[in-house]
């Protein structure tokens, strides 16, 4: 985890008690996704930036670091009724909301709630919930991104095993379960 990052990332629960709040997308700077949300969180707004885990080779070395799942982009839960939402376009970070008009353009209701419920107690999201044997997954990285595959089997120290149609059969592969997500 990079320094200065919180923990958890999950927003405080009794902020969105208000019906009228809405979740936004913002345009930040890339990288600078842990600037702008800090400096919300200063100005008393409540930001929800998706994480996950990215791993880089840095002076030959592999390290594995909590990154933006958007890379760009964070979302703000703000009531444009009663705060007063033309200062987070001039947020240290931020480049602006997301604008349809003159109005922020509010993200379908779910969305975020969705990627919040799948946000773990390290602030990094994970979509391994829902995987089980014989389930269609698709790959989320690595050289076979974007394939579907049947999962065949899931390991208890987080490795599984795909597989996937190639050469007219079902080649196996084994993957790192965060590395899946279920589809329907």
């Amino acid at each position: 985890m990079i320094s200065g990052e919180k923990s958890a990332n999950r927003p405080p629960p009794e902020s969105a008690a208000s019906q009228a709040t809405r979740w936004y997308a913002a345009s930040v700077f890339p990288g600078k996704e842990h600037v702008a949300e800090r400096h919300l969180r200063i100005q008393g707004f409540q930001p929800f930036l998706p994480r996950g885990e990215k791993t880089v080779r840095r002076a030959r070395r592999l390290e594995t670091r909590s990154t933006a799942y958007f890379p760009g982009y964070m979302f703000i839960a703000l009531d444009l009724a009663l705060q007063r939402w033309r200062s987070v376009n001039g947020t240290f970070g931020v480049r602006s909301l997301v604008m349809q008009g003159d109005r922020p353009l509010p993200v379908p209701s779910g969305l975020v709630e969705r990627f919040i419920a799948l946000t773990g107690r390290d602030g990094l999201l994970d979509f391994s919930g829902g995987l089980a044997a014989g389930t269609s997954v698709r790959i989320l990285s690595g050289p076979l991104a974007e394939t579907i595959g049947r999962l065949h089997r899931l390991d208890p120290d987080g490795r599984a095993r795909v597989l996937v149609a190639m050469m007219n059969g079902e080649i196996p592969v084994d993957l790192d379960a965060r590395d899946l997500v279920a589809i329907a």
